[in-house]
């Protein structure tokens, strides 16, 4: 993640590690990666990626020349990315290299989280769904009532881990304009905090397990229970990309960061 590198180039700086920064600074055409997309550099490890190929191979060799030189400059060079290189994606990328220092990091904002998700139920699905994550860049809360169901091996920091008792205040602390995802193993929790969501109304994505029948069910007892057809109608459930049939928890975790990616605009 751009996240990672960035917070890897604050370590690296802290503890004195001498390293090169390359950066997307601008493109046209059909490129791999866009501007501001940033790798790290130094003799003995790479972090992130401008795109890969010869292109990566040619900006690290350059990244190294200039650690090796000794000398504290910034260099800039546009790259085609046509058959010279080995590369047909036909676009140009403007490159730029650039010493490790505390100036440069002041001005190198970490990204954006890509969304903000509570994620309820550590269950086959929700572990599936957790392990896709841990390689995307956006925060969440991953919520259930029983901690043996987390499993053994940490999570990255930037998937929390909460376990408490009653889950469905835990939608109270969420951000506005989260995204939901509920998959406990109770139709009756699934109901309890699905309903706290709905009558929230200020979700971006809410997700619930399960199939036409459940959502049909659902409805009808939210319908009981004063919660508008507008808000009902942002329901999604079933939940991942249409398409994708397989029910393995794996499969579905697929379908389901994919739509989480589609609403989130990436």
């Amino acid at each position: 993640m751009d996240r990672s590198v960035h917070e890897a180039a604050r370590d690296w700086l802290a503890a004195g590690r001498s390293a090169v920064v390359v950066e997307v600074i601008d493109f046209k055409g059909s490129v791999p990666r866009e501007t501001g997309t940033r790798m790290l550099v130094n003799a003995e490890a790479v972090l992130g990626t401008i795109g890969g190929g010869h292109l990566e191979l040619q900006a690290i060799e350059q990244a190294r020349a200039l650690l090796a030189s000794g000398v504290a400059s910034t260099q800039e060079r546009a790259i085609a990315l046509g058959p010279a290189l080995g590369q047909c994606c036909g676009g140009v990328l403007r490159l730029r290299w650039q010493p490790l220092s505390a100036t440069l990091l002041a001005t190198w904002p970490p990204p954006t989280p890509l969304f903000y998700l509570q994620l309820y139920g550590a269950g086959h699905v929700g572990r599936a769904i957790a392990t896709l994550l841990a390689g995307i860049d956006c925060r969440v809360q991953w919520i259930d009532e029983r901690d043996s169901e987390f499993p053994a091996t940490p999570s990255p920091p930037h998937i929390e881990r909460l376990c408490v008792e009653p889950v469905e205040a835990e939608v109270a602390q969420a951000a506005p304009a989260a995204f939901y995802l509920v998959l406990t193993h109770s139709h009756d929790l699934d109901l309890r905090i699905t309903e706290a969501i709905l009558q929230r109304g200020d979700f971006a994505y809410l997700g619930l397990i399960g199939s036409q029948t459940k959502r049909a069910r659902f409805v009808h007892r939210f319908e009981q229970r004063g919660i508008d057809a507008a808000t009902l109608a942002r329901l999604t459930c079933p939940i991942g990309v249409p398409g994708i049939a397989g029910k393995e928890p794996a499969v579905i975790a697929v379908a389901v960061v994919a739509q989480l990616l589609q609403r989130s605009g990436r």
